[in-house]
């Protein structure tokens, strides 16, 4: 402060106005005084000018009165909320005369004490001489995260929020103040990567005459923008006092940092296009069931392109990058137009390509209202349940304190499945997300847990995905493994804020970044040892329309806590799988399996089998109903499946061993099903035994018959001696 007071003494002309500011701000440790400022007596430049009308309209009263008639009591009454700051007031007035009367001592600092100009640039500039290292400029400026500010001077990004009471301070609905400076950089222990800013003033750039240099990372085509392009040349023909070069992906500007400021936000600006690109069916019209599937599931995204708004909000919060999805003007398209640098450009459509993949493979796109609400279990199984109530509740009770959780990090009885409730609780409690699949099946339902021999820190291996990241794996031996969960469609989710949480319960973390979720590795170091957790995208994890075991579709939400979810409807017939069902058979760890054999399925089955599950019931091929207005669907049959190699076996066997079969496909037409399952239950009635005979059969046809079989069922009008009939 005392470099500030000389500038405005010596500089500047402003002196009176920085011996006021001295003396409110020595008597001032946190901003929670401009709490108390009426709004006639805030500044629109800022909390030093709050502060300087705030003095000086108490100097003037005490001029007018006089000191001994002046009553402090009574001008804080006649102006609301300054009587609870009464006492900072007064020894504010206190040292200010103690200032003033040192500065009337013979000097050459005496008159020019006095002058005061109530101009903010120059008390700024003053101001500047004392703190100009905590100049910040906000992120939006330099396309980066809102209402997030850098500061500008240092080679290293540091980050920082506005102080909540701060008279610039802004709801996240308005654009920040592009430039500020603090007296204050505060750091919390709480708060994980960024300082907070207090006492802070609106700058503009011209003020700013610092020599710096910055660099900022561009990709290939950004390079090519800035140098072929012309985009270098044509601003350093405004900012002649900035050196500028790109050169290696890296984009450099030196010079005073006022003139940066506004080259470096000119060039971002310049690289910021509109580029578009179209959400269509690519899957080659030769591979028709496929391509139907795809056609199919691309209409049903054109009536709810609202699942990718969580996407849409993290990129324009976080980059400033504009991003519509609208439906195109074919049935089964959406145009994407992304706003931004072609670097953030092609990240975007890097995420919708890995959306895209997944829908391939989806029979169906879940509804994002179409859920399965939780309940409670049934009695008379509830009576044995209560302690997985119990451990629901640890996870979805909104309600826990404070000393619940740290209970569960570090209490006496905290393990690593504690740890583990207190991390989900986060997610489901505060960012509203859904747990899902393993950790509910072995931990809240089964209570189940296993370790693998050696030191915990021998439990983690890593692989390179093809991004190049190193991505953490966790053990086969340990139960339960880490954690599944889905971002919520309707909410934005700030991963920052998350990893405050995680700073503040002092949970170690890393993460990586796929095109389709976060990958976290937690308490990799610590005693109790680590876990895993997948944050899925909402758009992508609607995609997840089947279920491999019948005891990994349970899940958990915000606020029941008593109560398991279904992430998919197995109650209907013929699979009749309730929730009862699951528990029952996780208390036995028994599964069942719920969709055909492939690769994956046999190393997850084996997984659960080496865990001492068994698997139990007849194999079953659980397939979502078809979307509204759409009959009937069909979804392919692996060809490492059994039930593929046991149908093209009975094939070969009953019609000849030249038979080849190119594809096999499952019918999903509920109507026909349930017309079926009602004739089936008339026939058990009048057999012996209630038995149907039901036997499996073939049926040939071509041509539009395949569709009519599809849709319609069996034609039995085709049944005769020389055709193909069923055997």
């Amino acid at each position: 402060m005392a470099k500030a007071v000389l500038s405005a003494l010596m500089e500047n002309q402003c002196g009176h106005d920085l011996v006021v500011l001295s003396a409110i701000l020595s008597v001032l440790n946190t901003s929670l005084f401009l709490k108390s400022v009426p709004p006639e007596m805030k500044s629109v430049d800022g909390d030093f000018m709050t502060l300087l009308k705030v003095v000086n309209k108490l100097l003037s009263e005490r001029e007018r009165f006089g000191i001994r008639e002046f009553r402090l009591d009574l001008f804080c009454q006649t102006r609301g909320k300054l009587m609870s700051v009464r006492h900072v007031l007064n020894r504010a007035v206190r040292r200010y005369d103690a200032l003033q009367k040192s500065f009337k001592k013979p000097s050459v600092y005496a008159k020019k004490a006095q002058i005061s100009s109530g101009d903010w640039e120059a008390i700024a500039k003053s101001l500047l001489k004392g703190y100009g290292n905590n100049v910040y400029v906000s992120m939006k400026q330099l396309y980066g995260r809102n209402h997030r500010f850098v500061r500008y001077h240092s080679n290293k990004e540091k980050y920082a929020v506005m102080d909540h009471h701060s008279t610039l301070s802004r709801s996240k609905n308005l654009p920040p103040i592009p430039i500020v400076f603090a007296r204050d950089v505060r750091y919390s222990s709480s708060v994980r990567a960024h300082a907070v800013l207090s006492f802070i003033g609106r700058l503009q750039s011209s003020w700013l005459q610092m020599h710096i240099e910055r660099k900022t990372n561009i990709n290939v085509f950004e390079e090519y923008e800035l140098n072929t392009g012309g985009l270098l040349n044509n601003v350093t023909s405004f900012y002649s006092d900035v050196q500028m070069q790109a050169n290696q992906h890296v984009l450099t500007l030196q010079g005073p940092s006022g003139s940066v400021i506004e080259a470096e936000r000119a060039l971002i600006q310049k690289l910021v296009r509109t580029q578009n690109f179209p959400l269509t069916n690519d899957v080659p019209i030769t591979k028709p069931d496929d391509h139907k599937r795809m056609d199919r599931n691309l209409k049903s995204v054109t009536k709810m392109t609202k699942i990718f708004n969580p996407m849409i909000w993290r990129w324009k919060n976080e980059g400033q990058v504009k991003v519509t999805i609208t439906t195109g003007v074919g049935a089964a398209t959406c145009d994407v137009n992304i706003e931004g640098r072609d670097s953030q450009y092609h990240s975007v459509k890097n995420e919708i390509e890995s959306f895209k993949n997944w829908l391939k493979d989806s029979a169906v796109i879940r509804h994002p209202d179409a859920i399965v609400l939780p309940r409670i279990i049934k009695q008379p199984m509830r009576k044995s349940c209560l302690d997985i109530e119990e451990r629901i509740s640890h996870v979805t009770d909104s309600k826990r304190t404070t000393i619940d959780l740290w209970n569960g990090l570090r209490g006496s009885k905290a393990t690593r499945e504690t740890r583990m409730e207190v991390v989900a609780w986060i997610v489901v409690c505060q960012f509203e997300c859904h747990v899902e699949g393993g950790f509910v099946r072995d931990w809240i339902v089964g209570h189940y847990q296993a370790r693998p021999a050696g030191n915990p820190s021998t439990w983690v291996t890593y692989r390179t995905n093809t991004a190049g990241d190193q991505v953490p794996e966790l053990s086969k031996e340990l139960v339960p493994t880490d954690l599944d969960c889905h971002l919520p469609v309707h909410k934005y989710f700030d991963l920052d804020k998350f990893l405050d949480f995680l700073h503040k319960y002092q949970i170690e973390y890393s993460y990586v970044r796929e095109g389709w979720r976060y990958i976290f590795l937690l308490d990799e170091h610590a005693k109790t040892g680590p876990f895993m957790m997948d944050l899925i995208e909402p758009h992508v994890a609607l995609t997840h329309d089947r279920i491999d075991f019948d005891v990994n579709n349970l899940s958990l939400e915000k606020d029941y806590t008593k109560e398991l979810g279904m992430r998919v409807d197995t109650r209907p017939r013929p699979y009749s799988i309730d929730l009862e069902a699951i528990v029952d058979n996780i208390k036995h760890k028994h599964f069942q399996l719920l969709r055909p054999t492939d690769h994956t399925i046999n190393n997850r089955i084996q997984k659960m089998i080496s865990r001492g599950w068994t698997k139990t019931g007849t194999d079953l091929n659980f397939i979502p109903n078809p979307p509204p207005r759409c009959d009937a669907i069909v979804v392919p049959v692996p060809q490492i499946a059994d039930i593929y190699q046991s149908i093209v076996q009975q094939l070969q066997n009953n019609v000849g061993i030249q038979v080849k079969v190119h594809s096999i496909v499952q019918i999903k037409n509920p109507s026909l099903e349930e017309a079926y399952l009602a004739i089936k239950q008339l026939i058990a009635k009048e057999c012996v035994g209630g038995n149907p005979n039901e036997r499996l059969l073939f049926h040939g046809t071509s041509g539009t018959s395949i569709d009519g079989i599809l849709n319609d069922g069996f034609d039995d009008r085709y049944f005769a001696v020389f055709v193909v009939y069923p055997k």
